[in-house]
């Protein structure tokens, strides 16, 4: 990237305040951002002392927040400056992607029968097997293989040491990271008496439009029918997605997550960091799930929860102000008890 000041400010809707036509090469953060660098700040209170000891050459302000203070630090005043970073950072990844080259190479596996869009990268060492579909611009990576009768939308990113088991069908603008697995076997097993009998998984999973999948997470097949990952939904590292889960749109799945089978999940729902769910319960719209909380029952939309097993937030809350006073009153009831001993003395 090689761009002025005056440039960025079109691109992101701001206006200059300073040197409109120094030229940025690169984006950092506050702290560690060079001359060449643009930077951003927010709005919030706690980084407001680096604001005047960055060295970037520019720097993304909130347009509603005062900066007569930063003295000569050449600023792009924006409503939302998270945002106009993120559209900084969109140039700079696009060009970075830029230099995959569409081609198959020659050190890739594919198949006679597989069809192969128009500028297509098929990188080293893949492995492409029969009557598998892979729409234009899709970029693959070293070490990725995709099983039989697979479908892959248009300018889809898959990175390295990614499976894709058979039957698959993944939707445009997917990004894959690096050890995802899409399609392994569901964990199906039947004792009967001493032994632990295997229950073949031959159903597939469909995913939609715009998901992004974290790397080393897992996305089990289902065992008839599909498991279903919904457009527009975004699934953090290391998650656990079992066998006939459906996931609906637009929904924030953080790390660690695990939700068990047949479990499904409405639309515009968040799942924090290393939540649990039971299987064969359903999670409704705009739900919001706090961190490490364990689902066992079925949740309304709209619903905030907190807690394993968890419960309304608020209620949540309540409790543990309680729990927070348990020394206290325990100390009051021994104290009580000690007063009544003496009294039956």
């Amino acid at each position: 990237m090689k761009i002025t000041a005056e440039e960025i400010a079109k691109i992101i809707n701001g206006k200059v305040a300073g040197d409109k036509d120094i030229i940025i090469t690169g984006a950092s953060n506050l702290s560690d951002a060079a001359a060449s660098d643009i930077t951003f700040f927010g709005g919030d209170k706690k980084l407001l002392s680096l604001v005047p000891d960055t060295k970037a050459g520019v720097i993304i302000y909130p347009d509603n927040i005062s900066y007569e203070h930063l003295g000569s630090k050449n600023l792009i005043l924006v409503s939302n400056p998270y945002l106009a970073f993120a559209k900084i950072l969109t140039i700079i990844d696009n060009e970075r992607l830029s230099n995959i080259r569409p081609g198959i190479s020659r050190k890739s596996t594919v198949s006679e029968s597989a069809t192969i869009g128009e500028n297509v990268t098929v990188s080293d060492n893949v492995v492409i097997e029969e009557k598998v579909f892979i729409g234009k611009n899709t970029k693959i990576l070293p070490n990725v293989y995709i099983g039989a009768d697979v479908s892959i939308g248009d300018n889809c990113l898959i990175y390295p040491n990614v499976t894709i088991r058979n039957n698959v069908k993944i939707g445009t603008g997917c990004i894959l990271q690096s050890g995802v697995v899409i399609g392994g076997d569901g964990f199906g097993y039947k004792t009967v008496g001493s032994e632990v009998f295997k229950i073949p998984q031959i159903g597939t999973v469909e995913i939609g439009n715009n998901v992004e999948v974290g790397s080393n997470t897992t996305i089990d097949r289902a065992t008839t029918g599909k498991t279903v990952i919904g457009d527009n939904t975004k699934i953090d590292n290391l998650v656990m997605i079992a066998h006939n889960v459906k996931i609906g749109r637009n929904c924030k799945i953080v790390a660690q997550v695990g939700i068990a089978g047949s479990t499904e999940i409405g639309d515009n729902v968040t799942l924090a960091g290393q939540v649990g769910l039971s299987g064969h319960i359903k999670i409704g719209n705009n739900v919001m799930v706090g961190a490490k909380s364990g689902i066992m029952s079925d949740i309304e939309d709209g619903s905030v929860v907190f807690g394993s097993p968890a419960q309304p937030i608020k209620e949540h809350m309540k409790m543990f102000a309680v729990m927070k006073k348990l020394p206290e009153i325990y100390g009051k009831i021994k104290k009580l008890e000690k007063f009544l001993d003496k009294k039956e003395d």
